[in-house]
């Protein structure tokens, strides 16, 4: 069995958008749990010779990745799925008291055309999780979004130090189903 993304066949150019956009706002360390929504912008990450992907075991170490980068004078990301946010929660007490810049995109799971119920619980409320955090929410759900959605968080998060999770709905990325 393997899976893959039905509206996700086709090449998408959104996480060519993403790309560009962290380019733009001086970004230079990605860590990551590894994840198929992702999958193109981690790549592109890998081959950069300005970004650094760092691969996580846990999203939680990416928070703390994030306040260790702005510490060393630099920019970062946190790329994670939805189900990994509940990891997340205490780690998120650290932005409030340090002030540095948080920004995280997230694919979701749990809503359109989810196949798999353990993803529901997580995905339904990971935008809740962030705004009783204290990081404000993004939506993009379709290509044309993205840009303007990313651009708008990499400035809350970077410029305003506003905490800022930009969540990749899955319609964007396409609903995962499992074939033989």
């Amino acid at each position: 069995m393997h899976a893959h993304a039905d509206a996700a066949d086709t090449a998408p150019n959104w996480p060519d958008d993403i790309f560009a956009a962290l380019q733009r706002f001086d970004v230079r360390q990605v860590p990551y749990v590894p994840d198929a929504g992702h999958a193109k912008l981690i790549n592109r990450v890998l081959a950069s010779s300005t970004m650094r992907g760092i691969p996580l075991t846990t999203e939680e170490e990416g928070v703390a990745l994030l306040a260790g980068a702005w510490a060393g004078g630099q920019r970062g990301v946190l790329l994670m799925q939805s189900s990994g946010v509940g990891n997340c929660i205490n780690m998120l007490s650290l932005i409030p008291i340090l002030r540095f810049p948080f920004l995280t995109l997230v694919t979701m799971r749990g809503e359109w055309g989810e196949f798999n119920p353990w993803q529901v619980p997580m995905g339904s409320t990971t935008q809740g999780v962030f705004e009783l955090s204290g990081v404000q929410v993004l939506r993009a759900s379709n290509p044309a979004e993205v840009p303007a959605v990313l651009e708008a968080a990499a400035s809350q998060a970077y410029n305003a130090l506003t905490p800022t999770a930009v969540l990749l709905s899955q319609r964007l990325i396409g609903a995962k189903v499992f074939t033989k």
